[in-house]
């Protein structure tokens, strides 16, 4: 499939290094929401989430993030569908580590079987041979998080992994996995309007760890007085300031707001393209707490 190379793009977000190996443009796509209501089943316009997919391997999106409880296993079969065979720059990021008994439900299973059958499943799914960055979507209570990360590191090392992150972890959870295998990213959740884990985000520049903030525009809730004043400004809207913010924050950050529109998408990647200033950074950074 030949991609078209647009004016609008993700490339003006700048690049960042997966553990030195693989390099990605710093807007990335969330493959979350292309699938059905509760993030269970298919998408009510699947030939509509395929398009998007497809929209936004044209904007410059060059890393795709997912997981095999995304339907479960729907968002990985669209992105096959939609995109394989894959353009060489694409880097695919899914997860495992959870189980799916129904819409909005989640439920832990971070087992050596049950990890290893989900890397299979993933493999088949998103029509590959090795899956470029595999993430522990979150440690499970019941089982060793050790046991969870040896799994995974003897699939690195059988070719069926190229790369391993981690999502939902404490600083504590990324220096024990680092005693155990190269950990190159972590998925926690962080936005302009919630700033939790800092000290994580801190954490990862300092030892050269991506950093994947998920909900980052919380489910487009994103206000502020301070906010909005600055997005009139600069007549864009505010969820582009707040992702432009993200941007700033750190060279780690590795946005990756998810839509089922293609409307969305592209206002999410002309965020790349803006710029703010040292104190209109500053001045967002200060705010605690966002104005009602």
């Amino acid at each position: 499939m030949n991609w078209k190379p647009t004016s609008l793009s993700a490339v003006k977000s700048g690049n960042i290094s997966l553990g030195g190996e693989l390099t990605v443009n710093r807007l990335g796509f969330g493959a979350m929401r292309i699938t059905g209501e509760g993030i269970w089943g298919p998408p009510k316009d699947p030939a509509g989430a395929i398009a998007v997919l497809r929209r936004a391997i044209e904007l410059g999106v060059n890393f795709i993030d997912t997981a095999d409880s995304y339907g479960p296993n729907i968002s990985e079969e669209l992105i096959a569908k939609a995109l394989a065979p894959y353009p060489k720059d694409l880097v695919i990021a899914t997860k495992g580590g959870w189980n799916r008994p129904g819409p909005n439900q989640w439920t832990h299973d971070a087992s050596p079987a049950h990890l290893r059958k989900a890397v299979e499943g993933s493999l088949k799914r998103l029509r590959l041979d090795r899956i470029d960055v595999y993430q522990l979507h979150a440690p499970d209570p019941a089982v060793p998080f050790d046991a969870s990360l040896e799994t995974l590191a003897n699939m690195q090392s059988e070719k069926k992994i190229r790369l391993i992150g981690l999502s939902n972890v404490t600083m504590e959870h990324i220096e024990r996995a680092r005693k155990i295998l190269p950990i190159v990213s972590v998925q926690n959740r962080y936005s302009f309007a919630d700033r939790e884990w800092d000290y994580v985000v801190d954490y990862c520049e300092r030892n050269r760890i991506a950093f994947i903030p998920w909900f980052p525009l919380g489910a487009g809730t994103v206000a502020g007085r301070l906010l909005e004043t600055i997005a009139k400004a600069r007549q864009v809207k505010p969820t582009q300031v707040a992702l432009a913010w993200l941007l700033k924050r750190s060279p780690i950050m590795l946005p990756i707001p998810g839509t089922s529109s293609i409307e969305h998408l592209e206002e999410n990647v002309r965020a790349a393209s803006l710029q703010l200033t040292d104190e209109e950074y500053l001045k967002l950074t200060g705010i605690t707490e966002l104005a009602s």
